[in-house]
Parts: structure tokens; sequence; C-alpha cells
């Protein structure tokens, strides 16, 4: 068995997904969270808390048995809805703000922004919707190597059995333009390859069908080939500037330039295998299973800002200077949310929010609110080895 986990490693080690692990940066001088009084928070009191209050109570539905969390989510459950003073009070009373600050002591980082995409579609193939999701294949091997191996804990490999031999996953190209070797595994048909890719990206999203339901799909596992962004390739071939950058632009790029778009796109060996959620969902589920909260809830590195947690966010509406200064709650995790002072703010689901969270690459600060006489851990908590969106990668 060990020798037989030595050859899945080699062959998969290039291809492997790299899950995040909780680890001490080497030189650290500060300490990643700083309480500080409640004045100290920028804007604060120029919130309105009460919706943030909503997303927190659908977050104790799974952290409420927790013991750091157990009191604060019995008390917020008798917190009148809606009502901004009594919110206000509430997490005065109970929490202890804290200000994230990075290993070198700055309190700024990157808050960038995603959403649910909608996409019509259809359950079946047809002359409009020729373009397919997948459901998790049947063939889909996935090799954990946290027994045998503990320091090789942070690899989770994917591949498929061809004869006697482990080999990697179909990539995007074998997948999309080859001999379709996931036929009969369709979950769903659309009409646009490019929304499907972002689709992709984001990790879940919404399928309008004809007869006017609304499904919800999301993230079930990934092929194991590193993700490739195409805006970093195209900043690379001097085909748009940084300032151009954004979810639109790139859409439109691809559309004007359809064979070269085309290739653009398989150069991305990364694909995503997706699962129908249940019709109570009608946001995407976050990594703590809950439905995500739009303008409210935060996808976060786990290693700092505990999931579940309250965070207010202080940065400015995307491609200006205006203040966006409000309580939010760590609900998520992204592949490209890694650092202290970091974060990604859900705009909600459709196009609107799409326009948004494309053109959101703000600087901001953030505080932990953290129940009183607690002690806090860094650690991965919940399903945040699961990379529920590639989201940053569009830049």
């Amino acid at each position: 068995m060990k020798q037989f986990l030595i050859v899945i490693l080699i062959v998969f080690l290039a291809g492997c997904v790299a899950k995040p692990v909780p680890v001490t940066p080497p030189g650290l001088t500060y300490e990643p969270l700083t309480p500080v009084a409640w004045e100290d928070v920028d804007g604060w009191l120029l919130d309105q808390p009460a919706a943030a209050l909503g997303a927190f109570q659908r977050s104790c539905r799974a952290i409420g048995k927790r013991e750091q969390w157990r009191t604060v989510c019995r008390e917020a459950a008798d917190v009148p809805a809606m009502d901004e003073q009594a919110a206000r009070e509430f997490f005065e009373n109970f929490f202890q703000p804290h200000q994230v600050q990075n290993e070198a002591g700055k309190s700024e980082g990157l808050i960038t922004g995603y959403y649910g995409p909608e996409l019509a579609g259809s359950r079946v193939k047809t002359e409009e919707y020729q373009y397919p999701l997948y459901r998790q294949p049947d063939d889909l091997l996935i090799v954990d190597l946290d027994e045998v191996y503990p320091e090789l804990n942070q690899y989770r490999l994917r591949g498929r059995v061809e004869g006697n031999r482990v080999v990697p996953y179909f990539d995007r190209v074998e997948i999309d333009n080859g001999e379709n070797p996931l036929a009969g595994q369709e979950l769903f048909w659309v009409a646009d390859p490019v929304e499907l890719f972002f689709l992709h990206i984001q990790g879940s999203g919404s399928i309008r069908l004809a007869t006017g339901e609304n499904v919800m799909v999301n993230y079930a596992n990934q092929n194991g080939h590193p993700y490739r962004s195409i805006g970093k390739l195209l900043l690379e071939r001097n085909a748009m500037t940084r300032d151009q950058m954004s979810m639109q632009n790139i859409s439109r790029w691809v559309e004007e330039n359809p064979e070269a778009g085309k290739q653009l796109l398989a150069e991305n060996p990364s694909y995503v295998f997706f699962r129908e959620l249940s019709a109570e969902f009608t946001s995407p589920p976050g990594a703590l299973g809950v439905p995500l909260t739009a303008l409210r809830s935060l996808a976060v590195d786990p290693r700092t800002i505990p999931l579940g947690a309250p965070v207010f966010l202080a940065t400015t509406f995307p491609g200006s200077d205006y203040p966006l200064k409000q309580l939010m709650v760590a609900q998520d995790t992204g592949g490209a949310i890694k650092g202290r002072v970091r974060a990604d703010f859900f705009w909600g689901m459709g196009p609107y929010a799409g326009k948004n969270a494309g053109r959101m690459k703000q600087d901001g600060r953030l505080w932990v609110l953290l129940p009183k006489e607690q002690v806090f851990e860094p650690s991965l908590q919940s399903q945040a080895d699961k990379p529920v969106k590639n989201d940053g990668a569009i830049n």
C-alpha cells in the first residue's frame, strides 16, 4: 500500500490541489488580531447591523453548538429581527472587536468581490443550449495522503484508473474539446460557454429553466489540475491593461475574438463539477453550508479569521473612493483568499452583482468580532479545504 501511494504521489504531484493548512509564517513579528475599543472600529456607528445579525443567526446553525459560540448564538436568537438598536447593543455587549494586521503589522489588505451567476439553461441538450455542466464523475478518484504521510496532509490528489494504472484526470481540453469522456453525466445545458466558464470560477450559481424554475448549483469537486488565470494571460500578452481588467471586459474580449477566446479558455486546465441544491437554497451555500447573504457575507482565510465570526469591513465601493463600511459575517473561503487582511465580498446573484464583483479590487481593513472571554485558535474549520470558488483568479 505504501509503495502504491508513492506511485500515486509521483504521478499527481504536479497536478494536485493544495488544501490550506494553519501554518504560522516564519519570522512572525505581529500577532494577527489586536483587541481594540469599539470607537476604534472605523465606521461602526454609521452602519445598520441588523442585516448582519440575520446572517450571523444563519451561521449559528453551523457553529452554535461549539463551546466558543454557544452563548452568543443563544443570545442572538432572542434579538428582534431588523431592530437596529437591539442588534447594535447585542454586538457591543457580547463581542470584543479585534483589528486584523498582517505579519508586517500593516492593517490594510486587498478586498475583492464575487457573486452567483444566473444562466438560462435546460435539463436536456437543445439547439439553443449546447454547453454542459457536469456532476461529479463516477470515475473521479480522490486520494488523501494525511494518514500515511502526515507531512503531505496539505495535498488532495485526483485522478482516474486506466487499465491497471492511476493517471491524471481529464483536463479542460479533453473534457470540452475531446471525445466527450463525461457523456451521460450532464446536470444542465446552457447557451453561453463564456458564462459557463465564469460559473466555474465563481463555483456557485443558478440555472433558470424555461418552466420558470430557478435551480441553485454548487461546487461538488474539481479535476485536480491547477487553476490558470486567463486574466493574467491577457495581461502578459498585452491584450488588456490592468486598469481594464474586469470580468466584463474579459467576457467582451472573448466574444470579440472567438477563435483566440476559445483557445484562451482552454489554457486553464482546471475544471469544476457541480451538484444541484434543494429548493431551500436561493443563494449559494458558503463553506459553513448555510446560504450566503448578499452584501453581508464575506469569504476569508480561516487560518486567521474563524468561520462564522462577524467581521467589520472598512473599504470603498468598486472603482471609487466612496466609503463602504459595514458589518459582515465570515461564511466562506476561496482558493485565492490567502492572507490575514484579505477578503472577498459577496454581492449576491445576477448581472448587477456580477458587475460590482468584477470591478472590485479595493484596499480595506478588517476587525473580527469574537465573543468576550473566549480563546480562538486559527483553524481550518468546517469545509475550509474545499475550494468553493476560484475567486480572485480573474486578475
